[in-house]
């Protein structure tokens, strides 16, 4: 089995099934349509379905014309999940969040596993690349596919390859990202590699599939870590009247041994503000409490709260109350440059503003409308930056730094600016650093 699988991903015969057309699964559908394979794409949203039929995207940083060519060679997407027995590769680019108590939540994982095992025969591979715990694969997966009779290994072949996607971000690609990868035996191993070296450029064997959840964990952990280090840097720095900013710029310089970080308002994005609570989790079932990952996380958890508590001393300055004020935050993205809003401090932060009765509004170039987020209710669509509006405002908060503001015009129109970024150099009345 393992022979006739490689050969027909060799051959580029095989059928590769993405399952989960989001940030990570659609990227993956275009480098594998691009190079040659044809593709399935499954997802449970019939909206996205149809706008990728109708060759249209619904992520910013890919272009619809990509789309409409990826749909003229193969590549078909769905909701029915029955056709998972046509492919010979299913890939799951599933969610992987926490739930209520900010335990790991593998819902996605185990009922997008469940409506696929029906259709599961032998001579198919199944990759993983949503994040998540050390034992997942092998511990979860493993026995639900050996249920169904299939001998891992021989008749089928289970892997766990990580996504490192960075929307929005021009250098990196999803062919010149190195990919990792870990199999449940060798025999997975080889499927693996075989298949992921066909789309990345570089692919780099792991010794197991715990080996390759741990590795994707830490990458993302080295980040939240540092991430909160600098911010109770920043918190330091402004009790002491220091500006953070001009502090990593100049650390910056030396040559060796610094790697800057920079504070914001929290932490967002689907990784790093969720994937440390997968290891200190699963820690505790060896009994090892994860002290310094969690404080870190309690750090980058408190930001959103210092930043509003610089909102309310700019007020209060000037004899102003936030209950009635008006306030524009400026960015809504959980970074720079990108649409995503997943996990953003900003919403966090707006929702905080609103309870404290303020009058809250947003402008965001890459977010024409709030969007409809579980658990979050705004009805808003973007400001346009105009010398007037943003005249019109108490005080403009800018969350994220996206490159398309006129900083200029931010600067000299606004009675009081808020900036959790560190955008605005040198000092000025009006402008409180965050």
């Amino acid at each position: 089995m393992l022979s006739k699988l490689i050969e027909r991903i060799e051959q580029k015969t095989a059928v590769i099934g993405i399952v989960g057309l989001g940030y990570v699964g659609l990227p993956l559908v275009l480098r594998f349509n691009e190079v040659g394979y044809r593709v399935v794409g499954f997802d449970i949203d019939e909206a996205k379905v149809d706008a990728l039929k109708g060759g249209r995207s619904y992520i910013e940083h890919i272009p619809a014309a990509r789309l409409a060519a990826a749909t003229e060679t193969g590549f078909e997407p769905t909701t029915d999940f029955s056709r998972a027995d046509e492919v010979d590769v299913l890939i799951l680019c599933v969610p992987t969040p926490l739930d209520k108590h900010r335990e790991p939540d593998l819902s996605f994982v185990v009922d997008t596993f469940d409506s696929l095992a029906p259709y599961l025969r032998q001579g198919q591979m199944l990759s993983l690349e949503s994040t998540t715990f050390p034992g997942t694969t092998d511990e979860i997966l493993l026995p639900k596919v050996q249920t169904r009779g299939l001998s891992v290994g021989d008749d089928f072949f289970l892997v766990y390859s990580p996504e490192r996607e960075d929307p929005g971000n021009p250098n990196f690609t999803t062919r010149t990202i190195p990919k990792i990868c870990g199999g449940v035996t060798e025999n997975c191993l080889e499927a693996g590699m075989a298949l992921y070296s066909k789309a990345v450029d570089t692919v780099v064997p792991l010794s197991s599939t715990r080996a390759a959840e741990l590795t994707k964990l830490l990458e993302n952990i080295h980040r939240a870590v540092n991430i909160g280090l600098v911010n109770e840097m920043k918190i330091v720095a402004d009790k002491m009247g220091i500006d953070i900013y001009e502090v990593i710029r100049a650390a910056a310089t030396k040559p060796f041994g610094f790697v800057p970080y920079y504070p914001g308002p929290g932490l967002g994005g689907h990784c790093i503000p969720i994937d440390p609570f997968y290891l200190t989790w699963k820690a505790r079932e060896f009994g090892v409490n994860s002290r310094f990952i969690e404080l870190a996380g309690e750090v980058n958890s408190t930001m959103p709260d210092f930043v509003i508590g610089k909102v309310v001393s700019a007020l209060n300055q000037r004899y102003m109350s936030v209950n009635g004020s008006s306030i524009l935050v400026l960015g809504i993205a959980y970074k720079k440059n990108v649409d995503d809003m997943r996990e953003s401090p900003s919403v966090a932060i707006m929702e905080k503003l609103r309870d404290l009765g303020a009058l809250v509004a947003y402008s965001d170039p890459h977010i024409p409308a709030f969007p409809k987020l579980r658990g979050h209710c705004f009805d808003l669509s973007s400001v346009e930056l105009t010398k007037a509006s943003l005249s019109s405002y108490d005080c403009v908060l800018l969350a994220t730094d996206h490159d398309r503001f006129d900083y200029d015009l931010i600067k000299h129109n606004s009675k009081i600016i808020v900036d959790s970024r560190g955008k605005f150099l040198g000092a000025a009345e009006h402008i409180i650093k965050a």
